[in-house]
């Protein structure tokens, strides 16, 4: 790809059609850019609001490779993109972040590795790879701790909790005797969330550290402004760029924190993700631009916009049934409704989203 900026009307390829996908192109269309989202099955979110779309597995490479020669560039919305897929789309079209940054991200000892060797605090942890390894490990990280598989976890899928020295063999089996890390458990006051967006040309901005509530291993809310001293903030953003930079990442990424307490608090990383997060969708209403769209910006090497949060900020994911109030929410003042165009609302799953705004404080 040359330095110069794709312009509107440029085919912006995602592969990924979920909600993060659909939020992409809503983005980019705002821009005068269209999308065509790769997905493997046909009832995809991004579909309803794309330029084009294409049905696939992410391991036909020829179906990968034909979806790429379409495009001006390419990027995910979902971090567990097989290597081959990148390297296929990668052959016809820029993808855009790095392949490097989906390396890191895609297994939970990689991540460790490439943050603790930034000299960046992680939580204790060890390489599990057999019974055995996690018999002697757990001696040396006690409970309680997360045995969690190396590969595809997310909201809390791919883990499970150790709480006493005798339940290591229950452990094993309950995440299929997958290769994992063992995991020490941080006491921490707080989660917060840098969503960090790099350019093309090495231009790194923040958006304000995010205060994030988890119920049953998925994101329950997001509130902005978080409450961390101003010097706290400031250190959770020299991590999140020093991360980005060390990546070479182009477009959003967003690293998760735990602030522990005591007398003087302190930030360890606990994961990174190499895309738009959940943790960013209330930059939809506080902010000029959302991550969505500058996420757009950097991958096209447009200049980033503006990420200074006009509004303070809680969002609110909305998971299976909670959806059936959107009458409740549409009516709520101050209030703005996202729904993904899910058909159906399974527990745990994701339908859409309520970003609360008021007057910045």
């Amino acid at each position: 790809m040359t330095d110069a900026p794709l312009p509107p009307g440029s085919m912006i390829g995602i592969l990924g059609g979920g909600q993060l996908g659909r939020m992409l192109s809503v983005a980019a269309s705002r821009l005068g850019l269209k999308s065509h989202v790769f997905n493997d099955t046909p009832d995809a979110p991004a579909f309803q609001v794309a330029a084009r779309t294409s049905v696939g597995d992410y391991d036909d490479l020829d179906a990968v490779a034909r979806f790429a020669e379409q495009v001006d560039v390419v990027t995910c919305e979902f971090e567990n993109v097989p290597a081959a897929t990148l390297e296929a789309a990668g052959a016809a079209a820029p993808v855009f972040p790095p392949v490097k940054s989906f390396e890191i991200a895609q297994d939970r000892l990689n991540e460790k590795d490439f943050v603790s060797g930034l000299g960046i605090p992680v939580a204790p942890y060890a390489n599990i790879e057999t019974l055995a390894d996690l018999k002697e490990s757990i001696l040396r990280i006690p409970p309680p701790a997360l045995l969690k598989t190396r590969r595809f976890g997310y909201d809390g899928k791919g883990q499970t909790r150790i709480l006493t020295l005798c339940s290591a063999e229950s452990a094993w089996e309950a995440i299929g005797e997958a290769p994992a890390i063992l995991e020490g458990m941080v006491t921490f006051e707080r989660e917060i969330s840098v969503v960090t967006v790099r350019g093309r040309d090495g231009t790194v901005r923040f958006y304000d550290v995010v205060e994030n509530v988890h119920k049953d291993g998925i994101l329950d809310t997001s509130q902005v402004p978080a409450n961390v001293t101003t010097a706290l903030g400031a250190e959770a953003r020299a991590i999140a760029g020093k991360i980005a930079g060390a990546l070479g990442h182009v477009g959003v990424v967003t690293v998760e924190m735990f602030q522990t307490g005591g007398a003087e608090p302190a930030l360890a990383v606990n994961e990174i993700a190499p895309r738009v997060h959940n943790s960013g969708h209330w930059t939809l209403d506080a902010c000029l631009i959302s991550q969505f769209e500058n996420h757009i910006r950097a991958i096209c090497g447009w200049e980033l916009g503006d990420v200074s949060r006009h509004s303070d900020a809680v969002m609110t994911n909305l998971i299976g049934s909670d959806v059936e109030d959107w009458r409740k929410y549409a009516a709520e003042p101050g209030t703005a409704v996202h729904l993904y165009g899910k058909a159906e609302a399974r527990p745990g799953r994701k339908m859409g989203h309520i970003n609360r705004v008021s007057p910045k404080t």
